[in-house]
């Protein structure tokens, strides 16, 4: 019979597998294809300006810099949320924060964060926690749209740690999505449970996880 230990090894290894599949598919979809544009549009506004169609050419070129432009904001996008740099530097209630309100300030929505708790989390676990909190409120706002979300850790007297993100939108949360923030918690042995809101229709998304997968 596997151990706990074993069985959690074994759920990272497919995690961490799933995540480099999803990563390459990104990338050969998006920024290589992007890329190959570019060569392209590179190569006609060489050949205008070889012959004399320099209106053509500064048409090319400039299209050709806007998609480069879009090409390195989605490149940095990808690096931003696989590991932020605050994150690694400030530790992970900063990252949360700032997280917070860059979603807040782009979304126009109040976001409530406690998660001083999660300090006391092994590096590991913030950083897939992270991750599963920034998927929770990119699907809050999708579903939505919300006025506000509200985000916290609390640690149990068993040990183990609850992240909780409430938020007051009416639309109905799909099972794929729960089935993606299940996923993220995988690796953790993480529970995730739904329950929706009474008073203003909103839901309550609970990621329960245990104190054997968090310890530092």
């Amino acid at each position: 019979m596997a151990t706990p230990e074993r069985e959690l090894a074994d759920r990272l290894i497919t995690a961490e597998q799933d995540e480099r599949r999803r990563l390459a598919l990104f990338l050969h979809d998006g920024p290589v294809q992007s890329l190959a544009g570019i060569a392209l549009m590179l190569d006609a506004a060489l050949h205008a300006i070889q012959d004399e169609r320099l209106e053509d050419a500064q048409r090319v070129l400039g299209s050709a810099l806007q998609l480069h432009r879009d090409t390195i904001r989605s490149l940095r996008d990808l690096s931003f949320n696989l590991e932020p740099v605050v994150l690694r530097d400030q530790g992970f209630g900063p990252a949360v924060q700032a997280l917070a309100e860059n979603i807040g300030i782009a979304e126009r929505l109040q976001i409530d964060v406690d998660v001083e708790a999660g300090e006391r989390l092994s590096e590991k676990a913030q950083v897939a926690l992270y991750q599963i909190l920034r998927e929770a409120l990119d699907q809050a706002v999708r579903r939505g749209p919300p006025t506000k979300i509200g985000i916290r850790i609390e640690q149990r007297d068993d040990g183990g740690f609850d992240a909780v993100v409430e938020d007051d939108g009416s639309g109905e949360r799909r099972r794929a999505s729960v089935e993606a923030i299940e996923e993220r918690a995988l690796p953790l042995h993480g529970v995730v449970t739904v329950e929706p809101r009474p008073d203003d229709g909103g839901t309550v998304l609970r990621v329960t996880l245990p104190a054997y997968t968090v310890r530092r």
